[in-house]
C-alpha cells in the first residue's frame, strides 16, 4: 500500500492584504501601539472563545503594553453553583447527551457585578484600560476590539491533556465525555452566538491555536478573506484520532505518524470542529472554519440551504478506518422527533457509508434479519450490556458483503456498523455526537472505561421494518445511471428519500463540468491520484486535490470543472459529490 501526497496543511491564499496579519507578541504588540493613544483613554477589549489561555495574555501581551488598568471580565462571572443551576436541564445525567442551550452569555454573569466593571471601566478618564477574558465586550464595546479565537480541536487537545476543564469549572480531571458533552451542547452554542457579532466588527482577530506562537489579522483582512474564501474551492484541515476499533489504511496511506497504535477517524469536513488556514503574506492564520460558516452562510451555503439550516454546515465527510483494526460499535441514530423532542437538535443524522477500500470478506452490518423479534433482540442486547454474554449479531443482523466502490445509505433508525477490514467515507448530515451505540463487542474504550451504550434510546428509534429484503432493495448500491459525455459518465449513488443529503459519482478521464446550483457542493476524490478544480471562466485559481481528500465549492462558485490533473492524467478517476437535495 503505497502512501499518497493527502495534504494535511491546506492553505487558503488570501490576496491583496500581505502586509494586514503578524506573527509573534512584539509584531502584534507593535501593530495595537498604532491604535493605541496614550494621552487619552483608550479602552482595548480582548474577548476570547473559551480554552484561550489568558496566562499567556497576562504574561506577554500585557507586561508589553505597559501601564494599564486591567480588567478580567471573568470576575464578573456567576459561580459554579449559580451555573449549575442555571444549566442542570442542559447538563443531564448522562455521560453524552444532553440538551441543546438557547442561553444567551449575559446569563452566565452577575449583573450587579457586571455593572460593576462597567462602571469602573467609565470612571477611567485617562490612559490604557484593558478589558479582557471572555465576555469582555459585554463590559465594554471598545475602542479597540480583539476578538481571540482557536478551534474546537484544540480545546479538545488541551482537555485530553489534563490542562482544561468547562468554562467557569474546576473540572479538568472530570470524565472527557462529560467534559465534552458540556462543550458541545452549552458553551460552543453560547459563544458562536456571542462572538458572531464581535467577529463581524473587531479591529484584529488573535489566533491563539499554538501556545506561545500567536499570529493576528487586521479585521478587514479577516473578513475580506473570509468573503474570497467563498469565491473558490477550498479545503478545511483534517484531523485524525485513534480510537479502539481503528485500523492502518490511514496511517500508511496518509503519512501519519507510524508510532501510534491506530487512527480510527479522521475528520476531513466537519465545519464545526476543524480548523481553516488562511495565508496573508508570510502570516498563516488558524481559525476555526465554523467562523466562515458564521460570517458567509449565504455565500457558502446558497440560499435555499441557508433558510432551511441557517448558519450550520448541514453535511459532514470523515473517514473511518477499520483495516486492520476491529468493527465499530453496533448502533443507531435517532428518528428526527427523537432528536427534537430529547435534544433540541432540528435534524438528525442520515448518513451513509461509501467503501474507499476493503479488504478480502470485509462486511457491513446493516439492517435486521427478515423474522427478527424485535423483544428477542433487545433481550439478547440487554444481556449483553449486563455482560452475561456477546450479542449474537449472527442471528439478528445482516451482514453484507463490503467491495471497493459500494455505496450503502443508512437513514436514521437503520441499525448498523461497518465490520473490519473497511476503510469508509462516511457521508452524513452533521450531528455527529448523536450515535446510539447498542453494542460494543464487550471492548472498553482507550481510556480504560466501559465505552457507553445507550440502548434505552436505541430502542424507541430502530425501525424494525429495515429487514433483509427491504435493506438490499433500499440500502445497498441504488446506482442509477444519470448521464454521459465522451470521457465522462455520471451515477446517482444516494439518496433515500428520508434522507436529504444526494450523491452523485462522477467516473472521467477528461474534463467534467459541474454547477453547484445554488447550494453547497463537498465532493471527495475517490479514484485517481490527482485532479484539478478550474473555473470556465476564470473566476478563480486553479485548484489541485489528491486522492481521498475532501474538499468545499461554495454555492457562489457557481460553475466549476475538474479535469484529471498530474499523476492522474491517463487514468480513470472519480469524484462522489453531495448537497442538499432542494
Amino acid at each position: 500500500m503505497k502512501s499518497t501526497p493527502y495534504n494535511k496543511y491546506p492553505e487558503v491564499a488570501i490576496r491583496g492584504f500581505d502586509t494586514h496579519a503578524w506573527r509573534g507578541w512584539n509584531d502584534i504588540i507593535a501593530a495595537l501601539n498604532t491604535r493605541i493613544h496614550l494621552t487619552q483613554k483608550t479602552v482595548l477589549v480582548i474577548d476570547c472563545y473559551p480554552g484561550v489561555r489568558l496566562d499567556e495574555l497576562e504574561q506577554n501581551l500585557f507586561v508589553q503594553l505597559g501601564d494599564a488598568v486591567r480588567i478580567n471580565a471573568e470576575t464578573a462571572r456567576h459561580d459554579v453553583q449559580a451555573l449549575n443551576a442555571l444549566l442542570d436541564r442542559n447538563l443531564t445525567d448522562d455521560r453524552v447527551f444532553g440538551v441543546l442551550s438557547c442561553h444567551q452569555l449575559a446569563e452566565f454573569f452577575d449583573s450587579h457585578a457586571l455593572a460593576a466593571l462597567q462602571q469602573q471601566v467609565a470612571d477611567v478618564t485617562s490612559g490604557l484600560v484593558i478589558v479582557y477574558g471572555p465576555g469582555a465586550a459585554l463590559v465594554h464595546p471598545g475602542d479597540v476590539l480583539v476578538y481571540a479565537d482557536l478551534p474546537r480541536w484544540e480545546i479538545q487537545q488541551r482537555m485530553r491533556a489534563g490542562e482544561l476543564g468547562n468554562w467557569g469549572v474546576e473540572n479538568q480531571h472530570e470524565d472527557i465525555l462529560r467534559r465534552y458533552k458540556r462543550a458541545f451542547f452549552i458553551e460552543w452554542r453560547v459563544f458562536d452566538r456571542h462572538k458572531t457579532p464581535l467577529l463581524k466588527r473587531c479591529d484584529y482577530l488573535l489566533d491563539t491555536t499554538a501556545a506561545n506562537a500567536p499570529a493576528a489579522v487586521s479585521g478587514e483582512a479577516l473578513r475580506a478573506g473570509l468573503q474570497q474564501t467563498t469565491q473558490q474551492p477550498f479545503r478545511v484541515v483534517p484531523f485524525f484520532d485513534p480510537g479502539v476499533w481503528g485500523g492502518q489504511w490511514m496511517k500508511q496511506r496518509f503519512d501519519l505518524d507510524p508510532a501510534k497504535p491506530n487512527y480510527a477517524w479522521c475528520f476531513d469536513c466537519v465545519p464545526e470542529e476543524n480548523s481553516l488556514l488562511m495565508r496573508f503574506g508570510d502570516v498563516r492564520i488558524e481559525i476555526p472554519s465554523q467562523d466562515l460558516v458564521l460570517l458567509q452562510p449565504r455565500a457558502l451555503l446558497g440560499e435555499k440551504v441557508h433558510a432551511r439550516f441557517g448558519a450550520e454546515f448541514p453535511i459532514r465527510f470523515d473517514f473511518l478506518d477499520t483495516v486492520g483494526g476491529q468493527n465499530l460499535s453496533f448502533q443507531v441514530h435517532p428518528l428526527t422527533e427523537y432528536i427534537q423532542q430529547q435534544f433540541g437538535m432540528h435534524y438528525t443524522q442520515d448518513e451513509s457509508y461509501y467503501i474507499l477500500d476493503a479488504e478480502p470478506g470485509a462486511v457491513v452490518y446493516l439492517g435486521t434479519k427478515t423474522g427478527t423479534e424485535p423483544e428477542a433482540m433487545l433481550n439478547d442486547l440487554r444481556q449483553a450490556a449486563r455482560g452475561e454474554k456477546p450479542f449474537d449479531d449472527a442471528r439478528f443482523v445482516n451482514q453484507i458483503a463490503a467491495k471497493k466502490h459500494d455505496h450503502f445509505l443508512i437513514p436514521a433508525g437503520t441499525v448498523h456498523c461497518s465490520g473490519s477490514g473497511t476503510m469508509v467515507l462516511e457521508i452524513s448530515a452533521t450531528p455527529y455526537i448523536f450515535t446510539f451505540k447498542l453494542w460494543d463487542w464487550g471492548r472498553l474504550g482507550m481510556d480504560g472505561l466501559p465505552r457507553p451504550v445507550h440502548l434505552d434510546h436505541g430502542e424507541q428509534v430502530i425501525d424494525w421494518q429495515r429487514d433483509t429484503q427491504w435493506v438490499n432493495e433500499h440500502l445497498v448500491n441504488r446506482i442509477e445511471p444519470v448521464a454521459e459525455g465522451e470521457s465522462w459518465r455520471e451515477e446517482r449513488t444516494g439518496l433515500h428519500e428520508r434522507e436529504f443529503i444526494e450523491t452523485r459519482r462522477h467516473w472521467f478521464s477528461g474534463p467534467v463540468t459541474h454547477h453547484t446550483e445554488g447550494g453547497v457542493n463537498v465532493l471527495n476524490l475517490v479514484e485517481g491520484d490527482e485532479a484539478r478544480v478550474d473555473s470556465p471562466s476564470g473566476a478563480f485559481e486553479p485548484f489541485v486535490v489528491h486522492y481521498a481528500e475532501t474538499f468545499i465549492i461554495p454555492a457562489a462558485v457557481g460553475e466549476y470543472r475538474i479535469t484529471p490533473w498530474g499523476k492522474g492524467e491517463g487514468q480513470q478517476l472519480a469524484t462522489v459529490k453531495a448537497w442538499v437535495r432542494g
